[in-house]
């Protein structure tokens, strides 16, 4: 299963949403209400448990987590500074 499929089968799992299959890849999850801070909290530890990745204090911002696409993109970024 690739980054995205994982990420969006961990949200629809974990969070409630009337209709998951119509969850765009960019919608925002905070303004949805589909996460909050505390929503927030467990998306970190999934990245971490599942991508073995740290989530920075500072990383912890919309840029980085407020969408599918989004968090999609920092997890690829963070492998592949890892790898680098």
């Amino acid at each position: 299963m690739d980054v995205k499929s994982t990420i969006r089968q961990f949200v629809t799992e974990n969070f409630y949403l009337p209709d998951p299959a119509a969850l765009d890849d960019n919608a925002s999850l905070i303004d949805l209400g589909v996460v909050d801070s505390t929503g927030v909290l467990e998306v970190i530890s999934f990245l971490e448990g599942t991508f073995e990745l740290t989530v920075k204090e500072d990383e912890t911002v919309p840029e980085n987590l407020d969408s599918i696409a989004r968090i999609t993109a920092y997890v690829e970024r963070k492998r592949l500074a890892a790898a680098a």
